[in-house]
């Protein structure tokens, strides 16, 4: 992606093509154009949600910023992008760009050092390796194309990793970073062919020090990322699978062959705008609706584990330039600021009426649904929890023409069943607990192959995003073995003062001291390569430093 068309000044360059491209190929889908019911309240058919039919665990939603294009965010405009409380995003990633030299690294550090200390997951994408790496060659009409030397994809992946200590060595531990932002789709950057990538993956991929990000195609073209997941070997140097979705239908979304040769990777949406890129479209109503439908979809229909919006601070983005959420930011909180990172896709009732979307989460306890409506009628809508005969209050929030995530008064839900209105034209998120479900099926008897020779044993990544008396620690567990794990306990020492009030993704033996956290039924499981997610919240009385030592079922842990 480059800069958008639509605002003069600053030095952007313009997207014409881009925007050409789009209009031509009618590819976007529009739901406006649907049948929408009529004026008068009608009820949709029950929709049912599966508290045991787990899906793809959710890494988070964010957005990216680029100080150089746009200019960085001011320190109260990171305040309302990470946090989580009322008037904020919540978004927990942020992507930002590898600078084509080491004097461009630190260019988005203040902002990237902030969403660290908030616990906020950042990655990076380049534009353009080095301009020493780049030979120019003749693409159709285009005379002037750039691609990286092949002599140079060593020195390639050495520039990579380079910009990762930097960010390490300032606070930023990356968690992922890109071969290439839109290899397919670079008039005004670097070009990669499917077969450039894969190599450069398969020789050199392996040397980079995070986890590796690969294709981000313009459009979730299949056609560049089948060739890796098809290749063991390229796929062996990716951690990530990425796609950009401008103008994919989402007859497109599904993606059978990562199902298939996928196990152990992630799959993200690391870039987009949706519908346009329309100056001041961030708050067009009902327009903004598309927005969440977008997200419904990719959840839902593409089952990505992350959705990332492209410039955060833009007058079509999730935050306007005066630094308020816009109402496409509110379509982005009602995912963002309830489905943490960690939470659980469940499967629940996709489409239960005519134009409306309902998505639903769970992270331990917690079950958050997400409806859209966009109707011009209300619309009367049950939810029924199975498994569960659960009851209590429900919080919930609303977006619509006048209100933007809105608290509203808590709802009771009895039974595992709750009907509420629908507004006309609206999202609402709603949360609540489900204590009291039926256990996880017995835990398998827990087994994991030693590294031969003593190598490496399991990995393990760990998070703390810390407030004034409490603390949120999310860790990843990665199988870097070669055989199955079936069955787990990790086990750490909470430094002095910190005790776990609640966990995710996993039962907790103790909430300070020593603690062992045991796997739930649905991750006993660890293939070889495969990454889990776990995680706690816990008080702490000023000390929020991170455990110094991992063992899983034993076996000492590697610390990324």
């Amino acid at each position: 992606m480059t800069q958008d068309q639509n605002e003069s000044g600053g030095g952007e360059r313009r997207l014409l093509r881009r925007r050409t491209v789009l209009a031509t190929m009618g590819a976007v889908p529009v739901a406006a154009a649907a049948t929408l019911l009529g004026a008068t309240k009608a009820s949709a058919a029950p929709a049912t949600i599966n508290l045991s039919a787990r899906r793809q665990t959710i890494k988070g939603y964010g957005a990216m910023t680029h100080a150089a294009w746009i200019g960085d965010l001011t320190a109260a405009q990171r305040e309302t992008a990470f946090g989580t409380g009322e008037g904020r995003l919540g978004f927990s990633i942020l992507r930002i760009p590898v600078g084509e030299s080491q004097s461009d690294f630190g260019r988005d550090l203040a902002t990237a050092k902030r969403a660290a200390e908030l616990g906020v997951t950042v990655f990076a994408s380049p534009w353009n390796p080095p301009a020493s790496m780049i030979e120019t060659f003749v693409r159709g009409s285009q005379t002037n194309a750039k691609r990286l030397r092949y002599s140079s994809y060593a020195a390639y992946a050495q520039h990579l990793n380079d910009f990762t200590t930097y960010m390490r060595n300032n606070g930023v531990n990356l968690y992922a970073i890109s071969v290439q932002n839109e290899p397919d789709y670079a008039h005004d950057w670097t070009w990669w062919t499917t077969t450039e990538m894969g190599r450069f993956l398969r020789e050199n991929a392996g040397s980079i020090s995070t986890r590796v990000m690969a294709p981000e195609s313009f459009q979730y073209i299949k056609s560049m990322s089948d060739p890796i997941l098809n290749d063991p070997t390229a796929l062996a140097n990716v951690d990530i699978i990425g796609a950009h979705l401008y103008g994919t239908p989402y007859s497109n979304f599904p993606y059978p062959l990562f199902k298939q040769n996928g196990a152990g990777k992630e799959l993200w949406m690391s870039e987009v705008y949706y519908p346009n890129s329309n100056a001041n479209s961030g708050d067009a109503w009902p327009e903004a609706l598309d927005v969440g439908e977008h997200i419904h979809r990719a959840m839902v229909d593409a089952e990505f584990q992350a959705y990332v919006w492209w410039y955060l601070r833009r007058s079509y983005g999730p935050m306007r330039e005066d630094g308020q959420v816009s109402k496409r930011g509110a379509m982005m909180a009602h995912f963002a600021r309830f489905v943490r990172p960690g939470y659980v896709r469940i499967d629940a009732t996709a489409n239960p009426a005519s134009n409306v979307y309902v998505s639903a989460y769970r992270g331990d306890d917690t079950v958050v649904v997400v409806a859209v409506n966009k109707n011009t009628s209300a619309v009367s809508q049950q939810f029924t929890l199975s498994g569960t005969t659960a009851s209590g209050s429900v919080s919930n929030w609303l977006t619509d023409g006048s209100r933007t995530v809105a608290a509203q008064g808590a709802l009771t839900m009895s039974n595992g069943s709750l009907t509420v209105t629908l507004p006309a034209r609206s999202v609402m998120t709603f949360v609540t607990s489900v204590n009291g479900t039926p256990p996880p099926s017995p835990t398998p008897t827990a087994t994991v192959t030693p590294p031969p020779g003593g190598g490496t044993g399991p990995r393990v990544t760990y998070t703390v995003n810390s407030w004034s008396s409490g603390l949120t620690a999310s860790i990843s567990i990665t199988n870097t073995g070669t055989s199955t794990i079936n069955g787990w306990t990790l086990a750490f020492t909470l430094p002095s003062g910190q005790s776990i009030t609640s966990g995710w993704n996993a039962t907790y033996s103790a909430t300070s001291g020593q603690v062992s956290a045991h796997n739930v039924d649905y991750n006993a499981t660890i293939a070889p390569g495969a990454t889990i997610d776990i995680g706690f919240q816990a008080n702490h009385t000023g000390n929020t430093a991170k455990p110094t030592a991992f063992t899983l079922n034993g076996i000492p842990c590697t610390l990324a």
